[in-house]
């Protein structure tokens, strides 16, 4: 699908590609998934909904993803959590819906502490806080723990690409300094979760334990669509999602 008008913004000697629509508040600012880019269905599908409605919307890649520098194996949650702050701070005013997908979802929440005062409200879609340490770790066979450990990387058949997922040593040893389902999570806004029950990478049971931890909100919903898969990419999920995003808009314009 078409892009607007691209940009760049440079963070830590790396050249961020994003898109800014202006528009009235919240901002919301669309955080992708793991090895996915902006150009995904449901970050076009959110900035044309913004743009129809003069929303302000943000979105971007983070430093190894998409149009962005950087190599994607040097990379890990300490690096594109400075990629979305450095976004936040540089191009957005005001208050924020943070729109966090999958491992969005998790920076969705580090930046929402990192910047309280700013963040209004999240919508999370699949959201795989921890997942480093929660899912990919005890993933791994024994034989492929012991192999990232010694050598310092894993390749990974990738069932969204013809390219191998790497997965580097620094990248779990660094999600353990941003684990986040270890305690409460202090956030008061409104929450809004989308989960799909047959998600064969973020299972329901990985969200169904980040849930008691979001009780500093009153204000939370999860919507799980019970034949979604983890993409939530077809058009009755498209529609939830903007249901989703227009019922936040109403409810912090309250």
């Amino acid at each position: 699908m078409p892009f607007g008008q691209i940009e760049a913004l440079e963070h830590d000697g790396v050249q961020l590609a994003y898109e800014r629509a202006e528009g009235a508040a919240p901002t919301f600012v669309w955080l992708g998934g793991f090895k996915s880019d902006m150009s995904g269905t449901k970050a076009q599908a959110l900035a044309e909904w913004a743009r129809e409605r003069d929303q302000g919307f943000v979105r971007f890649d983070y430093s190894g993803h998409g149009q962005s520098g950087g190599r994607f194996e040097d990379g890990n949650i300490s690096r594109w959590l400075g990629d979305t702050l450095a976004v936040l701070d540089g191009l957005t005013s005001g208050p924020l819906v943070l729109v966090g997908s999958s491992m969005g979802g998790w920076l969705a929440l580090l930046a929402a502490r990192a910047r309280p005062e700013r963040t209004a409200a999240l919508l999370l879609i699949a959201p795989a806080p921890d997942f480093t340490e929660r899912l990919m770790w005890p993933g791994f066979s024994p034989t492929q723990q012991q192999q990232l450990m010694s050598e310092g990387r894993l390749e990974l058949p990738s069932a969204y690409s013809s390219e191998p997922t790497v997965i580097t040593r620094e990248m779990i040893e660094d999600g353990r300094k941003h684990l986040v389902m270890h305690e409460p999570i202090a956030f008061s806004g409104p929450i809004r979760i989308l989960q799909g029950r047959l998600d064969p990478d973020v299972p329901p049971a990985h969200v169904m334990a980040l849930m008691p931890l979001l009780h500093g909100s009153n204000n939370v919903r999860l919507h799980m669509v019970m034949d979604g898969d983890h993409r939530l990419s077809r058009p009755e999920d498209i529609a939830l999602l903007l249901e989703t995003g227009a019922d936040l808009r109403q409810t912090l314009a309250r």
